[in-house]
């Protein structure tokens, strides 16, 4: 069994057998959700890229970061198990979320979001880094044999994530005056 530090790094990786090594192991929630965690504080951070200031800045990017999460991970988790299941499409929660808590690893980049000059591609590299995580999560997941499937969940999932995302953000705006 890997340590939490190689969890961390595979999934970075987008490495699929650590994908399935979460998958399967139940007593990896509490680190999916310290991932998630991790990620949004790093996501807080990140915000100082797009003109957030300040603690108020941070924190509110931190929690639009958490909510952007729960917000994807429940549609992905409705649409991939609902509405376009595969017929050997298992869905165990718990499974589910772990994966997607560990997709959130490249997220730890966005606290470079800050960095003049190159935050807001930082934040853009580290976003389609995330997606590519999160498709592979869901595909590990949810036992699809097209990644194409995979590809169609995560994206209405992050369609659906936008609006959070865009609300915090003109939320964030006052911080910046």
């Amino acid at each position: 069994m890997a340590t939490f530090t190689d969890r961390l790094i595979g999934s970075a990786k987008l490495d699929i057998a650590t994908y399935e090594e979460v998958e399967a192991d139940a007593g990896a929630t509490s680190q999916a959700m310290a991932v998630v965690l991790i990620s949004s504080v790093a996501g807080g951070i990140g915000t100082l890229g797009l003109g957030a200031t300040g603690i108020s800045g941070i924190v509110v990017g931190g929690i639009a970061a958490l909510l952007s999460w729960v917000v994807w991970a429940f549609v992905t988790y409705f649409v991939g198990t609902r509405l376009l299941p595969e017929p050997q499409t298992h869905a165990d929660t718990g499974q589910l979320m772990r994966t997607l808590g560990f997709a959130q690893s490249p997220g730890f980049a966005r606290v470079l979001g800050g960095v003049p000059g190159i935050g807001p591609l930082v934040l853009a590299v580290v976003s389609i880094w995330m997606f590519v995580a999160m498709v592979i999560a869901v595909r590990q997941a949810l036992d699809y044999t097209s990644i194409g499937r995979a590809v169609g969940v995560c994206f209405v999932g992050w369609m659906v994530m936008i609006i959070p995302t865009v609300v915090a953000l003109a939320l964030m705006r006052p911080a910046v005056q």
